[in-house]
């Protein structure tokens, strides 16, 4: 289940990449924006404010997200959906998938079908997070192998499960699209607050962790996050009142079709 309040504790930071990828999409005049994996919708409701005119649409798998989503009262169609079931009804000009396809194996099969699918001149645009060889997550597949977890845990982790910038572009390329793609690590500086718990611990309980809280007991956890805790702080120290968190996420816009045609 996600916890919407846990996964906004760094908002900021988590929606910088949003803001980046969609830097790179110079649609005009849209007919309809759908979010693939919307999450609590704030970042959703910015796609509206960039293209009033259009229909936007968040879809999300999750039940709590999606009545955050709603919550916001902005002017966007939110809806729980399973992004591998959606397909494009024709006048989708814009589909957007922020930080969830690392979540659904095989999603350079969706990648290929959705840019198939799609109108000419769509644009398809995604960014995952790329640092799974990242200290962070050596730590917590270290932790999870240990004899006490290592039956219960260890099975929910995933290896690397996104491809390397230039792979998408060869996939998109050969599906007949015009692509960008790249890589940025952000350094996110992330401030130690007095008696709380390691802000590495905080950010990955939001995402990474979730599999493992719900596989465990509240024992069983309790003892989980101190230990990973401890490995997280001495990979992470703490430098002038923060620890310095770097994070490499992959991004990809591709346009669909006949590259040359008009953005409606």
């Amino acid at each position: 289940m996600w916890d919407p309040t846990t996964y906004l504790r760094f908002g900021d930071e988590r929606s910088r990449p949003f803001h980046d990828l969609l830097a790179r999409i110079p649609a005009e005049r849209p007919r309809t924006v759908v979010d693939l994996g919307c999450g609590p919708g704030q970042l959703t409701a910015t796609l509206a404010e960039r293209w009033p005119t259009s229909r936007v649409l968040g879809l999300d798998s999750s039940p709590d997200m999606i009545a955050r989503a709603e919550a916001l009262g902005a002017p966007v169609d939110f809806a729980v959906a399973d992004l591998r079931d959606w397909r494009p009804a024709g006048d989708e000009d814009v589909v957007v998938s922020n930080a969830a396809l690392q979540w659904v194996p095989g999603h350079q099969e969706l990648l290929r079908r959705w840019a198939a699918e799609l109108p000419a001149g769509a644009w398809l645009a995604m960014q995952v997070p790329g640092n799974f060889a990242a200290d962070s997550h050596r730590a917590l597949r270290e932790v999870a192998n240990r004899p006490t977890w290592r039956a219960e845990v260890a099975p929910l982790l995933r290896a690397d499960p996104v491809d390397d910038p230039a792979d998408y572009a060869a996939l998109l390329t050969g599906a007949g699209c015009a692509v960008d793609a790249w890589e940025t690590t952000y350094v996110h500086l992330l401030p130690v607050r007095p008696a709380a718990e390691h802000p590495v611990l905080a950010w990955m309980e939001g995402t990474a962790l979730r599999p493992v809280r719900a596989a465990l007991d509240a024992a069983g956890w309790s003892a989980f996050r101190t230990e990973l805790g401890v490995r997280l702080t001495a990979a992470y120290p703490v430098r002038q009142g923060q620890v310095y968190f770097p994070f490499r996420r992959v991004f990809v816009v591709a346009r669909t079709g006949d590259h040359a045609q008009e953005n409606p």
